[in-house]
C-alpha cells in the first residue's frame, strides 16, 4: 500500500446478515483462517467483532497463526463520523475484538448520520436521520488514530471519484486513503474508479465480487444472478471451474484486493486456493 504496509489480495469477510446467527461468522472465520487466509474484513455496524475476535484468538492460541500474521480491517461508522467521535468507535471496535491495534481502519460510508445509539437513526417520518459532518475533518481524526499507533493503516470506502479527490486535496493532508473498499464485480466492474485510483497509487478492493447481495432491500430481486451470467458460465466451463472462481479471477488479474464471504468450509477452502486453481 501507499504507506509501506502490506496487505493480502484476498480477503475473507465477516458480514452476517440478520437471518443468520452470530456464531456462524465464528466458526466460518475459525475455517478461514484454518486454510489459510490471513486478512479478515470486519465493520463496527456488523455487529459481529465479539465473534470475530474470539476466532483469531483461538487459531493464535491453538498455535495456527500469530497475531501479527492476521490482517484486520475495522470499519468507522457512520454515526461516529464528527471528530471527537472517530477513535472511540475505534477503541470499542478493539475492545470487542480484544486486539491491541487494526491493522486497517477505513471510513464505511461517505454520509453521515446522527450520533447516538442507533446505528441506523430514523425520524418520525421514518426516514434516516442524517449529519452534517465535513469528512476532511473526520480524516485528520482518522489520521490521529493512526499516530496514536492504534491502527498501522487508514483508508475509505464507497468513496467516489470526487469524494476521494476531496480528501487528497486536503491542505494538510497527512497520510493519503491506503484503500478505497466498494462493490465490484463484472456487472458493476468500476473501470473509471480503478484507473483513477491506481493513478493516485490507491488500491481499489472489491465486496460483493459474486455479483450484488440478494437482498430486497438493496437488489431488484428480478435481477439475474451473476454467477447464472452465460458468459460467466461457459468460462467456467472451458476451464472445469466454478463461475465463482472465474468471478474471483477476473478481479484479482485487474489489481484489486478481493474480499469473498461464505460460510461452507468447502467453499471457503475453494476460494482460498484462486491462484492455485486457475
Amino acid at each position: 500500500m501507499n504507506d509501506g504496509n502490506k496487505i493480502p489480495i484476498l480477503g475473507f469477510g465477516t458480514y452476517t446478515p440478520d437471518t443468520v446467527p452470530k456464531s456462524k461468522c465464528e466458526e466460518a472465520t475459525k475455517t478461514a483462517i484454518e486454510v489459510g487466509f490471513r486478512h479478515i474484513d470486519g465493520a463496527y455496524v456488523y455487529q459481529t467483532e465479539e465473534h470475530v475476535g474470539r476466532a483469531v484468538r483461538a487459531k493464535i492460541s491453538d498455535g495456527t497463526v500469530k497475531r501479527e500474521d492476521i490482517f484486520y480491517t475495522g470499519k468507522l461508522w457512520s454515526t461516529f463520523h464528527r471528530p471527537e467521535l472517530v477513535r472511540k468507535c475505534l477503541e470499542e471496535s478493539l475492545k470487542k475484538l480484544q486486539f491491541d491495534y487494526m491493522d486497517l481502519f477505513i471510513i464505511h460510508n461517505p454520509f453521515s448520520m446522527k450520533p447516538g445509539p442507533d446505528l441506523f437513526p430514523m425520524g418520525e417520518d421514518k426516514k434516516p436521520v442524517f449529519d452534517n459532518v465535513d469528512l476532511r475533518q473526520t480524516w485528520e481524526a482518522m489520521e490521529a488514530c493512526k499516530d496514536a499507533g492504534l491502527v498501522r493503516s487508514i483508508g475509505v470506502s464507497n468513496f467516489t471519484r470526487k469524494q476521494l479527490e476531496m480528501i487528497l486535496n486536503k491542505p494538510g493532508l497527512k497520510y493519503k486513503p491506503v484503500i478505497n473498499q466498494v462493490e465490484c464485480h463484472p456487472y458493476r466492474n468500476q473501470s473509471k474508479l480503478l484507473a483513477f485510483c491506481k493513478s493516485n497509487d490507491i488500491i481499489l478492493e472489491g465486496y460483493c465480487v459474486l455479483g450484488s447481495q440478494r437482498d430486497p432491500s438493496w437488489l431488484n430481486p428480478d435481477a439475474p444472478p451473476l454467477l447464472e451470467d452465460p458468459l460467466l458460465v461457459a468460462i467456467a466451463k472451458k476451464y472445469n471451474k466454478t463461475p465463482a472462481l472465474v468471478a474471483i479471477r477476473y478481479q484479482l488479474q485487474r489489481g484489486l484486493v478481493v474480499l469473498v464471504k461464505t460460510y461452507t468450509r468447502k467453499r471457503i477452502e475453494e476460494n482460498a486456493q484462486v491462484n492455485q486453481y486457475i
